[in-house]
């Protein structure tokens, strides 16, 4: 296997430009090192994929912990948080830490010996590397066809150095699992490859005034029992790179490995003639250890009880590009309960403890990526909240409750009118068999959730107003909605959707049964 080209300029992840940031109006392009020195000036990342960003900023907090020396496992909470308060005070990061961190580790993208966050090895351990337009989402590859993009197997077009280092994230943290390029190590040949810790996921990540405020802000706390200063590492800090038969060996570490060290996927960049742009990758494997049992401090989590078959364990948040962020509230803003079944973000334990104008005005970025567990990538999405720390439970108890009450009211009135929809068309088309859910449903949820938002937050202003009623009388409206053409033509669905409209109100002022 030949050696890959040398870019006649270097490229560094550090030093030239290559994330997109925004202050005010203006956008720009910075490399890791300014955008650091520059973070109490910059408002906020830029990136065009969320999935891209969401990665980043792990990347970056991690940073932020070793800067700032709040990746202390040995600090108590309470002097943690004085730390954290101190760095915020100070309203930027220090000049001299930041290029001392960046000073000591390499940043080079096509260095030969550590290429950053890629395995140099993978020139040797493939036979053939994997190709441009399977790195880069969206494009055709091998024998997909190519619909609505302009490449092929034979128009391979390179990509810029700065967006293929925001590409690179997406496979670390996103990764798809099935078949990939085959890697020989250690004699044994393997193409089989696990997903990404972050694939199909939705994060929450706390947004500040600043990026210098949302960096810290987004810090995890370290909640281990036991861990040995300077036994955490990134993947740039490591002395060496890291051998895929020892990989995620043992508990992970706090906050490097956890934020930045659990990728299931080997990447090598090919570079141009001038390193401005990368014409092949090969894309692989990166371990075949099993997955670590860890907890992201940014995703929630759904708690399937214990059974005698299964043990009580954690299941991620799924993202859904068709799902409103604002249905999520319930699980954001409750306290952790050990008996329920929803766990916010570990992220926001944390968040209380900021100095009073910070919390106050704190919102919270949402960035999700809506894949299936395995190859296919349906569409990313991102949000903003406005600030509703002030109506957590620790806060306020009684608004977090009638939030919490609100959302399970409309998750229980889309089911009734997922049910009403069903017994409506059955009735009025004379349908006994089908093995897909009839038009109605869909439209007619299509058309609820967005009625169910304008219902939602006047709601939490008016605790008097029966939450069931409101949010029946848009799922009735929204059926009508759907049902009008077929109402105006056929007498039966006339009946059949007044008899599903008085159901959904019957069924909205029947109490539901205790848990």
């Amino acid at each position: 296997m030949s050696a890959l080209p040398t870019p006649t300029t270097p490229f560094s992840a550090a030093d030239n430009p290559w994330i997109d940031v925004r202050t005010g109006g203006r956008y720009d392009q910075v490399g890791l090192r300014s955008l650091f020195l520059d973070a109490h000036r910059i408002d906020d990342l830029a990136l065009p994929q969320p999935p891209a960003a969401s990665a980043l900023l792990r990347i970056a907090i991690a940073i932020t912990a070793r800067i700032t020396g709040l990746d202390d496992p040995e600090l108590t909470a309470s002097q943690w948080n004085a730390l954290r308060r101190s760095r915020l005070a100070e309203g930027r990061f220090d000049p001299d830490a930041v290029h001392t961190y960046f000073d000591q580790h390499v940043w080079d993208v096509f260095d030969p010996v550590r290429p950053w966050l890629q395995t140099p090895s993978l020139r040797t351990e493939c036979d053939h590397s994997t190709g441009i337009n399977a790195f880069v989402p969206g494009r055709p590859a091998g024998r997909n066809f190519a619909w609505f993009s302009p490449h092929g197997h034979h128009t391979a077009e390179p990509v810029p150095t700065a967006e293929a280092l925001q590409i690179l994230l997406i496979h670390h943290y996103y990764g798809r699992s099935g078949t990939g390029t085959p890697r020989t190590r250690n004699g044994a040949a393997s193409k089989k490859q696990t997903s990404g810790p972050l694939r199909a996921s939705v994060s929450f990540h706390p947004l500040g005034r600043t990026l210098h405020e949302t960096l810290l802000a987004g810090v995890p706390a370290f909640t281990g029992d036991d861990q040995p200063p300077g036994a955490d590492t990134c993947p740039w800090e490591e002395p060496t790179p890291a051998n895929p038969q020892t990989l995620l060996h043992g508990p992970v570490t706090w906050p490097g490995q956890q934020l930045t060290g659990l990728s299931r996927h080997a990447v090598l960049l090919v570079p141009g003639d001038d390193g401005t742009t990368v014409t092949d990758t090969y894309l692989t494997w990166a371990t075949q250890q099993p997955k670590p049992i860890t907890t992201d401090p940014y995703l929630a989590y759904r708690i399937i009880p214990e059974t005698k078959k299964v043990d009580r364990r954690r299941i991620i948040h799924r993202a859904d590009a068709s799902r409103a962020w604002w249905r999520d509230l319930e699980t954001l803003l409750l306290a952790p309960d050990e008996h329920g079944t929803q766990r916010r973000p570990a992220i926001f334990d944390t968040l209380n403890d900021l100095p009073e104008p910070l919390r106050r005005s704190l919102r919270i970025r949402v960035h999700g990526f809506d894949q299936d567990g395995q190859a296919i990538d349906h569409q990313w999405y991102t949000a903003i909240t406005p600030p509703l720390l002030n109506w957590t439970q620790e806060h306020d108890p009684a608004k977090a409750q009638r939030i919490a009450e609100c959302c399970r009211e409309a998750e229980q009135a889309a089911q009734r009118l997922k049910t009403v929809a069903e017994e409506a068309w059955d009735t009025a088309m004379r349908s006994r068999r089908r093995t897909t859910p009839p038009p109605w449903v869909n439209k007619s949820l299509t058309r609820y959730w967005p009625k169910a938002e304008k219902v939602f937050w006047p709601l939490l202003e008016e605790p008097d107003t029966p939450a069931p009623t409101a949010f029946a009388a848009a799922a009735a409206a929204a059926l009508r909605e759907t049902t009008e053409a077929a109402r105006t033509r056929q007498t039966s669905a006339a009946r059949a959707v007044a008899h599903a409209v008085q159901e959904l109100y019957r069924r909205s002022a029947t109490p539901r049964k205790a848990a």
